[in-house]
């Protein structure tokens, strides 16, 4: 069994069956990463999401094209029409060049989705390589009388447009109420409304990232590049956008809108947006000091974690809640998802060796059917798991003679595994997965010896098992309270 596919379509805030515009082929736009700082957790999300589609699309027969883009101009501070771009700033405060900054944080991004198993797409463009393209779209804009020029820079009508469309069709949002609740900021008199925005931005003279165009040296606005990238490589009208749901207003409805202003009809047929994760139930970042980047998750090296947990078990714990539900990290939850995903991997190690008979206890072709049902309904990662599971206790049960499995019927269950947790979800067995917990305590084990050693003045000893760790990547913190470690 397959069946249909079912997605939520953020646009019609329902479920919908997905119909290709042009079967069998699929365009899939992701926006992809701002490159200015390591990959973090909030990054592995629509990364892992949007793999998982991209993989049922693949397995149910379409021909994909999947681009997925790289900010690397345009995403000044604040997410705003005013400050320095995120790149030009990481790049001064390192006293490099930013595209300096933009190769170092691609590299790192795509050495994490690697890690995490996560595929590439079929085209990842960057932004200032489609520099002509994004004026191109400015110029049709301007000519269909939904923007307008202010001292060099160019600024999306959103009034105007709002006359004969509708802005705030994405996200919900009133337009009157948008326009009476957002202040002007400083620096943006020159624009006719406070919601209006950039689609080109004249750059100041200390401005370093900078192109000539007909209204002025500068660079495009953030919105302009995935408007662009998109339409250029998957065509004027193509079938799904996606991305986290942070983006979905301002970023997304104001991609909407400067499509249908410069083409004249909607771009994207189905939008698709995965939900936050939160960190012990707060919202991630930085100044809460809850910012954890996939290096330090992989390591074990932040303050928040009690262990260093393998890409594996990031990808399954991202897994086991459904992509429009809110994440909350914990390491009760990543140690749970370590020892649910050790149980899954065992049991398919188990198949190979079970003894079969003639006719089962249980109907395997039921269970398949179920995880077909689950995954097909909007991507249900966390109900497939729990069929998986399922699987699971059937498996140890007929290990150890409570049920009964047919030869047929263990070669459809590793079927089962390989299809859905292998090639769909995306696991891989790692034979390091569940060592962190291990490895933990038995430095732990080693550390506490070393106390005793201190204890007993035996300083040899202590400075002995001290320095073999460093050697080892393992770097020992004293202080007056005892002791902590941390991975280089």
């Amino acid at each position: 069994m397959e069946g249909k596919l079912f997605i939520y379509n953020s646009l019609k805030r329902t479920k919908e069956e997905f119909v290709a515009i042009n079967y069998p082929y699929v365009g899939l736009y992701v926006c992809g990463p701002t490159v200015y700082g390591e990959a973090h957790l909030g990054h592995a999300r629509p990364a892992i999401t949007f793999d998982i589609l991209f993989r049922l699309l693949q397995h149910l027969g379409y021909k994909v094209r999947y681009v997925r883009n790289i900010t690397d101009v345009g995403h000044l501070e604040n997410d705003a029409d005013q400050g320095e771009d995120k790149i030009a700033k990481k790049a001064r405060v390192e006293q490099l060049e930013p595209m300096e900054i933009v190769q170092l944080y691609t590299d790192n991004y795509h050495e994490n989705m690697k890690a995490l198993n996560v595929k590439s797409p079929s085209i990842e463009p960057r932004a200032s390589g489609h520099i002509i393209e994004q004026q191109q779209i400015i110029q049709k804009i301007i000519d269909n009388g939904f923007a307008y020029e202010a001292n060099g820079s160019i600024y999306f009508d959103v009034k105007k447009y709002n006359q004969t469309n509708k802005y705030g069709l994405l996200s919900g949002r009133n337009i009157d109420d948008l326009l009476e609740n957002t202040r002007q900021l400083d620096g943006q008199e020159e624009k006719r409304a406070s919601l209006d925005f950039a689609l080109w931005k004249k750059a100041k003279p200390e401005h370093i990232m900078r192109w000539p165009s007909p209204w002025s040296d500068g660079f495009p606005g953030w919105h302009l590049e995935c408007t662009a990238m998109s339409t250029k490589y998957l065509g004027e009208t193509f079938d799904i956008h996606g991305g986290g749901l942070d983006l979905l207003f301002p970023h997304h409805e104001c991609e909407l809108a400067q499509s249908k202003a410069a083409l004249g009809k909607d771009s994207v047929k189905y939008w698709m947006h995965n939900n936050m994760i939160t960190i012990n139930g707060q919202k991630m970042g930085k100044s809460l000091g809850n910012f954890i980047t996939l290096k330090e998750l992989f390591s074990g090296n932040h303050t928040l974690l009690e262990q260093a947990y393998s890409p594996m078990t990031i990808r399954f714990f991202i897994l086991q809640a459904h992509y429009r539900s809110t994440l909350d990290f914990s390491n009760d939850a990543l140690q749970a998802s370590e020892k649910g995903l050790a149980r899954l991997i065992s049991a398919y190690k188990v198949l190979d060796g079970l003894e079969t008979a003639e006719k089962s206890t249980y109907n395997v072709e039921e269970l398949k059917n179920k995880c077909y049902q689950a995954i097909l309904d909007d991507l249900n990662t966390p109900i497939l798991i729990a069929h998986l599971f399922e699987a699971v206790k059937i498996i140890n049960a007929t290990k150890i003679g409570t049920e009964k499995l047919s030869k047929e019927d263990v070669s459809v269950l590793k079927q089962v595994f390989e299809l859905f947790v292998f090639d769909i979800l995306g696991i891989k067995i790692d034979e390091n997965a569940g060592n962190g917990e291990l490895l933990n305590n038995v430095v732990s084990i080693l550390l506490n010896y070393r106390q005793k050693s201190k204890e007993n003045k035996d300083w040899s000893t202590a400075d002995e098992i001290r320095n073999e760790l460093k050697e080892i990547g393992i770097i020992i913190k004293d202080s007056k309270e005892g002791f902590t470690w941390e991975m280089e």
